[in-house]
């Protein structure tokens, strides 16, 4: 609904300045102008999408005209307007670059000039605009009434015709399937009257493809039942609740997610569910399509810009009851949120690397306070910082010790690899399988590493093979007969002589999922073998085609990284073998013990899911770490008691709040300096302030340079938020870099590489 006139309004752009800008309302356009709209606006000498937040106090006469109004209704609403003004606060990010990433990509427009020469040989600064969510259209024909008493039809249009009696309204899209170059024969059709067509318009469906089959809803065991009730409670009294659910793998907590979400639809409410991998979500997708009539919407970024697009308007006009997606799906325009969930909290995934680098996990609590709504963590290995939230009160604990049906957690077995001499299977290892494969059961292999060596080494003289954009080693991957930077994809092609001596003896060493592939082909020759990992997956549907062979039983040993780790339900799976259990040990940064138990918990939890009983076999040259240990022995209780007297004593999260500045450029030595500027203006402030903060660096970050760009790192730890915000923020005001540098401050970094 139009507001009242506007004569002066504040709006923010997409562009990385930390402030808002007025403009003035010219008169033909205040009636129509209203909050959360975008315009087109200028600026400088471009033309840019504005966001407009609401009314300001600005003289009209000193400001610029808004051009246009591009929307008839406003795109975000107060409440989330709200909630993009937390994200760019707490994250130090300008408001108009939050509200962009919130907003579907490609709807904003952005005008180019370019300087053409006419015929007359004159010279013209002609303007193009780029962007704008397009919509799409659809014909639809129908027979008319009498054309079943149509004479002289022949051919292709009286087949066109009796298919639309037989049939109905038909979309173009249809009957183009069902005739070639049915143009001719239809517009003949219209012309006489036989024939009425419509254009409307039609959203694009991500689910066409895929088979929904109904299924009822499972009983919950006395623990789920428990975590049901508490979390139905919590959504009928309407107010803030928060819940970590600890569930060991297959225990359940999907059943408990689809019970809350039933319940809360019932109060009229409605529900997102946050996924941290694409490949999960859609055997996530299928079973939530089973259970509920209710209209789903599915976001992530493997959709196609017109069907997020699409996804998105239909969320915004509430025609849809459930929003399912990775962590752009936290936001959904979704009214009268009533739940939110967020499955395997733990996951590094949930936070956004580039851009706004906001975390969706945390956020999914912000915006649960916001819209006063319950907020599920769910995972079998809770962060260490959530657990201490749920152990402090600060979260509700909800706590699933069992398996469904009574099935017992997998028996699992440590191998030591110290003694293997660069074997990729110990013994234990390979007899496993073997019998397995006797058995009819299913394996799984899990290494985090793709490719087939992870570097490569002259013989000759000990060059090894390094990406000249990043401070990593190449890896050889044999399908494509080529050696890969795994953070730039540079490439060089196989074999390759060596740059500095010209020999030839080029050794491949270390071993990725690609290298285990053929190893597993050869000592198993007759089982069925496939490798998941982002290699094999690309295009659409990657992930869901493997998945689903491993589903039908086409797959005897299934291969791959982190991806097969997470989440899928598959029975038939009955050993799980763990190839390089330590290898994320070895990382520098301090929640490395933390991803390992996760990881390996996570790929351990894949087995014994069905009636069969399930086996894990881990091999590690550091079998005696307490990670793995706890890991092997499902005692999550027992890591969270190492793994926090350690956090306590070396001063990490969560009894610290973090924060990382890092400084890049394609210059090395202006790098260095650039961070060492920067270091002593945190020290600075931090005296000038007052503050108790720690500032470790500056130093190279462990990828010293990634893609041509050197990279340093400064690490700022401090006990109190408020007095690193006060850091932060005067750091970000004081701070003039040379042009050639670029700062990215990261709140709460995930990791430290």
């Amino acid at each position: 609904m139009p507001h009242s006139r506007y004569r002066t309004i504040e709006v923010a752009v997409p562009l990385p300045l930390d402030r808002t800008f007025h403009y003035s309302v010219p008169e033909a356009l205040q009636r129509s102008i209203q909050p959360g709209v975008r315009v087109l606006v200028p600026f400088g000498r471009r033309k840019v999408t504005g966001y407009v937040l609401g009314s300001a106090n600005a003289p009209a006469g000193e400001l610029k005209d808004v051009i246009e109004i591009l929307d008839a209704e406003p795109l975000f609403t107060t409440r989330e307007l709200a909630f993009y003004r937390w994200i760019a606060n707490y994250y130090l990010y300008p408001l108009g670059e939050v509200i962009k990433t919130a907003l579907p990509t490609g709807i904003n427009i952005e005008s180019r000039r370019r300087t053409v020469t006419g015929d007359d040989g004159s010279t013209v600064i002609e303007e193009h605009f780029a962007g704008g969510g397009s919509i799409r259209r659809e014909r639809f024909y129908r027979a008319a009434a009498e054309a079943a008493d149509a004479a002289g039809i022949r051919g292709s249009g009286a087949a066109i015709l009796l298919f639309l009696l037989e049939n109905g309204e038909t979309s173009r899209a249809k009957i183009s399937q069902q005739f070639s170059n049915p143009s001719a024969p239809l517009k003949r059709l219209v012309e006489r009257g036989l024939v009425t067509v419509e254009e409307r318009e039609v959203y694009r469906d991500p689910f066409r493809e895929d088979d929904c089959t109904v299924t009822p809803a499972l009983d919950l065991n006395e623990h789920q039942a428990t975590a049901f009730a508490t979390i139905a409670a919590a959504v009928t009294a309407g107010e803030f609740s928060p819940f970590l659910l600890h569930g060991v793998t297959g225990s359940g907590k999907t059943e408990v997610y689809l019970h809350a979400i039933a319940h809360t639809l019932q109060h009229g409410k409605r529900a997102l569910v946050l996924t941290p991998e694409i490949a999960l979500t859609p055997q996530l997708v299928k079973r939530f399509r089973g259970r509920f009539s209710e209209g789903i919407a599915v976001l992530h970024s493997g959709l196609s810009l017109g069907e997020r697009y699409d996804e998105w308007r239909r969320i915004r006009r509430g025609e849809v009851a459930i929003v399912i997606g990775a962590r752009s799906a936290l936001f959904a325009p979704l009214d009268n949120l009533g739940i939110i969930v967020v499955d395997e909290e733990h996951e590094a995934s949930y936070k956004q690397s580039e851009g706004v680098t906001y975390n969706a996990r945390d956020l999914a609590l912000v915006r649960g306070k916001l819209e006063k709504a319950a907020v599920v963590l769910g995972t079998a290995t809770p962060l260490i910082t959530t657990f201490h939230a749920a152990q402090h009160g600060r979260i509700h604990y909800l706590h699933l010790p069992q398996r469904v049906r009574g099935l017992s957690l997998p028996e699992t077995r440590i191998v030591d690899t110290r003694k293997l001499r660069g074997a990729a299977f110990s013994p234990e290892l390979v007899a496993a399988i073997g019998e397995n494969l006797a058995k009819g059961g299913q394996t799984l292999l899990f290494l985090n590493r793709r490719g087939f060596a992870t570097f490569l080494l002259c013989r000759d003289c000990g060059h090894v093979f390094r990406c000249p954009n990043c401070s990593v080693t190449l890896t050889h991957h044999r399908a494509k007969q080529r050696h890969f930077c795994h953070y730039c994809d540079f490439s060089l092609p196989a074999p390759s002589v060596c740059p500095e001596c010209s020999g030839t003896d080029i050794g491949l060493f270390g071993r990725g999922t690609e290298r285990v592939e053929d190893e597993v082909k050869e000592l198993f020759p007759d089982a069925r073998v496939a490798r998941m990992d982002s290699d094999t997956t690309t295009g659409r549907g990657g992930h869901a085609r493997i998945l689903k062979r491993l589903e039908e039983g086409a797959i005897d040993i299934l291969i791959g990284t982190q991806m097969i780790a997470k989440g899928h339900d598959y029975p038939g799976v009955t050993l799980v073998g763990v190839v390089s259990a330590d290898a994320t040990l070895n990382i520098p940064d301090f929640r490395s013990a933390e991803r390992t138990f996760q990881l390996v918990s996570q790929v351990m939890g894949r087995a014994g899911r069905g009636d069969a009983p399930g086996t894990v076999v881990i091999q590690g040259v550091s079998a005696d770490h307490y990670a793995l240990l706890r890991a092997a022995s499902h005692d999550y209780e027992g890591f969270y008691a190492e793994e926090i007297a350690f956090r306590e004593d070396a001063g990490y999260p969560p009894f610290a709040h973090l924060a990382m500045a890092v400084i890049s450029g394609t210059a090395e030595k202006a790098v260095e300096k650039g961070a060492q500027d920067a270091a002593r203006l945190f020290r600075a402030g931090r005296q000038a302030l007052n503050i108790r903060a720690e500032i470790l660096g500056p130093a190279p970050a462990p990828l010293a340079k990634v893609r041509g760009r050197f990279r340093w790192q400064i690490m700022l730890k401090a006990r109190n938020r408020t007095e690193l915000k006060r850091l932060l923020l005067h750091f970000q005001r004081e701070w003039n870099p040379p042009r050639v540098l670029r700062t990215t401050l990261d709140v709460d970094p995930v990791d430290t590489l």
